[in-house]
């Protein structure tokens, strides 16, 4: 499992999950982190690794959940999401293997504010997952099905953030896909923020959330 979006100003957090079964072959050739790939190559890509897998889910949560519930728990959220899109396929994880140190899958002993839920939109709101969670720093380079699940991550949201900059072309998310690139802050401070900006985030300040974890890069 991997996720991309974290540190973006605007658009979804995304989450994407490939199930492996005992067995299966070793990766797919040419597969590496998405961040390490063209848009065109993670493209070509994609049909290889929905083949090579035993199941696949992409989950999202959107800049209101993230406002609403933080980013932790926005991101548990779209994990969730994509757990259940793998287990309508038939095939759940028993154990998922995190990218980085945190574990923000797990649901935390002790109910965090972000864990609250709100109505139709909080952890609650996705069916329980209560198998294990491994995390490795650098999965992405060392672990296939991590790597083959930040492409598929990549390539859903992208495609979400081309279709939004249809509808405010002034912020570049074509290109910037919501990331905070000189000309989208530019933006920002000349038109204000959409609804499809995080909100509760210094938009014109930080590169990311008061919730960030990690580095934000992906």
């Amino acid at each position: 499992m991997d996720e991309v979006g974290r540190g973006a100003l605007a658009g979804p957090v995304t989450v994407g999950l490939v199930v492996l079964r005992p067995g299966t072959e070793r990766g797919v050739p040419g597969l590496r982190d998405s961040k390490l790939l063209s848009p065109a190559r993670r493209e070509e890509l994609v049909p290889r690794l929905l083949a090579w897998c035993a199941a696949r889910g992409v989950g999202h949560a959107s800049p209101g959940e993230i406002d609403a519930l933080g980013l932790t728990a926005a991101l548990r959220l779209a994990g969730r999401r994509a757990i259940t899109a793998a287990a309508r396929q038939g095939a759940a994880p028993d154990v998922v293997l995190l990218d980085g140190r945190h574990d923000w899958l797990s649901v935390p002993r002790a109910p965090a504010p972000g864990d609250d839920p709100v109505p139709g939109q909080g952890p609650r709101s996705a069916p329980d997952w209560s198998g294990a969670v491994v995390t490795r720093v650098r999965a992405d380079l060392t672990c296939a099905s991590v790597a083959a699940a930040s492409v598929l991550a990549k390539v859903e949201r992208d495609r979400i953030m081309e279709e939004l900059s249809t509808g405010w072309p002034q912020y570049g998310w074509d290109s910037n896909k919501g990331y905070g690139a000189p000309g989208h802050r530019r933006a920002l401070e000349e038109h204000g923020p959409t609804p499809q900006h995080r909100l509760s985030w210094r938009l014109t300040q930080a590169p990311a959330g008061p919730d960030t974890i990690g580095d934000g890069t992906t």
